[in-house]
């Protein structure tokens, strides 16, 4: 019996590397929870044999064996897994592991469309072409769905990680995507560090017209947060005053994966709502 002839399969990751590979990927070892999401979402769920302690989502990746936290991959750890494919998102990640000549892709999305673009093309590493294409598609109809000509008036919006309130987040995230897409500008866009230390001081100076709050144990639509509420009120920020301090999933806000292009949909709703 012969076996399959399966032509090379050269893809593009997201640091301008070829990944190559003979045939497609049948072990896969994910190094984040986002490239776990991703490559459920290009419909190679059942490749993956291990991944990092924060994946969490889908469901089906809880039973899946740990390598760590990915923060510093274990070259023997990883190893003893025989992946024929590593997904990661750190360069530090490639350079611990390099060593093992194991095709690594690098999947670090930096604008809404390039998360149906990783989809895309982590099919082609996995051989799941169809699913992954037919999956970004619908991602990006919805995406466009989303478009519509700017306000001439931006919402406000301070985006609060966690709490009690300590951090924020600047321009260089998915998120403030969301929030342009949505026709609102995150008011710590212009912070020199990626997650800026905040001060009440500080976020009633910039005067939010909404908080929105990332919270582990939050669901995946916006919800009023009475703590964060009661918190700012107290601090006398007119935003708390009229009721507009919501949570959501902080794994949904702040993973650059498909679920982030769903709850896209909910803010733009929100914020719609909010400025009537």
């Amino acid at each position: 019996m012969g076996t399959q002839a399966w032509a090379e399969i050269v893809v593009r990751d997201d640091s301008g590397r070829n990944v190559v590979l003979e045939k497609p990927a049948r072990r896969v070892v994910t190094l984040s929870p986002h490239a776990t999401e991703l490559v459920f979402a290009a419909g190679g769920g059942k490749q993956i044999v291990a991944t990092v302690t924060p994946s969490n989502y889908p469901p089906q990746a809880l039973a899946l064996p740990r390598v760590g936290d990915g923060v510093a991959p274990d070259p023997e750890r990883v190893a003893a897994y025989a992946p024929d494919l590593i997904i990661g998102w750190l360069p530090s990640q490639y350079e611990a592991l390099k060593g093992l000549n194991i095709p690594f892709f690098l999947s670090a999305p930096t604008t809404l469309a390039s998360v149906s673009d990783n989809i895309v093309r982590l099919g082609q590493l996995l051989g799941t072409s169809g699913l992954a294409n037919d999956q970004a598609r619908l991602l990006s109809q919805r995406l466009e769905a989303l478009l519509r000509p700017p306000p001439s008036a931006p919402i406000k919006v301070f985006l609060q990680v966690g709490h009690p309130a300590r951090y924020s987040l600047n321009r260089n995230n998915l998120l403030s995507a969301v929030l342009s897409l949505c026709g609102a500008e995150n008011v710590f866009a212009n912070a020199n560090a990626p997650a800026p230390l905040i001060s009440p001081e500080g976020v009633l100076a910039r005067a939010p017209m909404v908080i929105l709050v990332g919270r582990p144990e939050a669901g995946t639509a916006p919800q009023q947060d009475s703590e964060a509420r009661d918190y700012w009120k107290k601090n006398g920020l007119p935003a708390a005053q009229a009721g507009h301090v919501y949570m959501m999933n902080a794994d949904i806000l702040f993973r650059p994966g498909p679920r982030l292009i769903e709850a896209a949909e909910s803010i733009c709703t929100l914020l719609q709502q909010v400025r009537k």
